[in-house]
């Protein structure tokens, strides 16, 4: 004969609001066990003779609930062994119960039956205490393992399992990720029963309040503020949406894919200056400005049935878990290097086996012709095209600017002659830098920056001494840029 574990609920309130079913079968288990005693019925069952054992005291032992919950279930798996048993459980078995999940799976793995024998939920008389509508869209949370990333807060939300003020910390730093300090939510305790109270608290008090206990859950009210919702990547892309709708933007409408190459490129340059000015403020809106362009491709690509933005993030998703056995899979790498190496394995995988019909096939000709310069270099090298010191590239610098020289010689012919030349110099110096691992586009980018700001400093000084500029000598100019490297601009 099969053994059995029946799981029944305490309800959310009194005992006057069990079922009769629920009643009895608690009243005649001969082997009952409640995962807690703190729960207003169990104090008016024991007035009629109930007995029973409870879970209580292995709270106390464990410092995290996932070792509390598998004690408990091991412990009734073991004692249903010899007798078939009750478990006891606050609200429905089957909302916001832990132990019954992982006793609905480990049991048939033990010949043990596991049955659901009944319960009120918590939820109905939760709904009624806030008077809300659930269909309007709705959350049920657990407190205990609550993170950002869950929060739709365009919806009703309910946050279980808020008992004591460290629980209620949690919660409130989880939340201010996403609503302001001050965003009022509403404190639930003993919904539906005679000791139901609602309070209405700014989040920062959450965790100030006294009457947090086991009974307690935490509603927080829908968001319909915009600027709150501007945190939100859905408000971001019904905006995007808006403004190449109907009624949107002309200039937003007329924009293709192409069309928005360049201010891409412009935009991944202003992060770049960000980074560099350690402005973080800055980074914020240029990492912005970048995912902007993102979402207007996105929005393009959905406008005309192509692909839209959840088939980018499918895509980079899908792509970060293949590419990282060793953070998602069995895989392992020691170190950044070996992280690399097997990148470049799987993308090959990937890609298939067929051969390419060059070495430098995949080298972009949409790149800044520095870069492109330092990729088609990196795919070269990697065959063995490559000097194995830098003594070897130097020198080619040097050969380069002498060719390159020579052809100055005044002539229409030289003058070709020296742009090819000069292309030369400019490659031989990318090789140094690929040697010396700077990326050449940085360092131009850092230098164009430096030059401004001097320039700027010339501008200045000129300006103050209420001159022109054609007033002055390259010598007289040239002890301003001095004075501005002295000063470190």
């Amino acid at each position: 004969m099969m053994k059995k574990i029946e799981i029944i609920g305490l309800g959310a309130g009194e005992i006057d609001q069990l079922p009769l079913g629920v009643y009895r079968k608690l009243i005649k288990a001969e082997h009952l066990f409640l995962r807690t005693k703190e729960h207003p019925v169990v104090a008016e069952l024991e007035q009629e003779g109930l007995n029973y054992t409870s879970f209580d005291s292995v709270y106390e032992k464990h410092a995290q609930f996932a070792e509390v919950y598998q004690e408990i279930v091991q412990i009734l798996l073991k004692e249903a062994e010899t007798a078939d048993l009750v478990y006891v459980v606050p609200g429905h078995p089957l909302v916001a119960e832990q132990t019954v999940q992982l006793l609905l799976t480990a049991g048939p793995k033990q010949g043990i039956e596991v049955t659901i024998g009944g319960g009120q939920s918590f939820i109905d008389p939760l709904l009624a205490a806030l008077k809300i509508d659930p269909v309007e869209g709705f959350q049920l949370l657990d407190g205990t393992s609550l993170h950002s990333g869950q929060l739709q807060i365009d919806q009703h939300i309910i946050i279980t399992q808020v008992y004591d003020p460290f629980s209620a910390s949690n919660v409130k730093l989880t939340l201010m990720e996403k609503l302001p300090d001050d965003y009022e939510v509403v404190i639930v305790t003993a919904a539906g029963s005679q000791d139901e109270v609602l309070t209405k608290v700014p989040l920062y008090e959450l965790d100030r309040h006294v009457s947090l206990n086991n009974l307690t859950s935490v509603y927080v009210p829908p968001v319909t503020n915009d600027q709150i919702l501007w945190k939100t990547f859905t408000r971001l892309c019904q905006i995007i949406a808006d403004l190449r709708g109907p009624e949107g933007c002309p200039w937003d409408k007329e924009q293709t894919h192409e069309s928005l190459k360049k201010y891409l490129i412009e935009e991944t340059f202003e992060v770049i200056e960000a980074i560099d000015s350690g402005d973080i403020d800055h980074l914020i809106e240029e990492l912005g400005d970048v995912l902007l362009q993102v979402m207007l491709h996105a929005q393009i690509g959905s406008d005309e049935g192509y692909f839209t933005i959840d088939d980018v993030i499918e895509g980079l998703s899908a792509k970060m878990v293949r590419r990282h056995p060793h953070v998602f899979g069995t895989g392992s790498a020691a170190n950044a290097e070996e992280v690399v190496r097997n990148w470049q394995q799987i993308k090959k995988q990937e890609k298939g086996e067929v051969k390419p019909a060059s070495i430098l096939e995949g080298v972009s000709y949409s790149l800044p012709n520095l870069l492109r310069a330092y990729e088609l270099q990196k795919k070269a090298a990697k065959v063995g095209f490559d000097w194995k010191e830098i003594t070897p590239a130097l020198e080619k610098v040097k050969e380069e600017l002498e060719e390159f020289s020579a052809e100055l010689d005044g002539t229409d012919e030289g003058l070709d002659r020296a742009k090819q030349e000069f292309g030369d110099v400019l490659f031989a110096i990318v090789n140094v830098a690929r040697f010396l691992k700077i990326n050449p586009e940085e360092a131009l980018f850092a230098t164009n920056e430096k030059f401004i700001r001097r320039f700027r400093y010339i501008e200045q000084k000129v300006q103050a001494s209420g001159r022109d500029f054609a007033d002055y000598s390259l010598e007289e100019l040239d002890r301003y840029w001095e004075e501005a490297k002295a000063k470190g601009l």
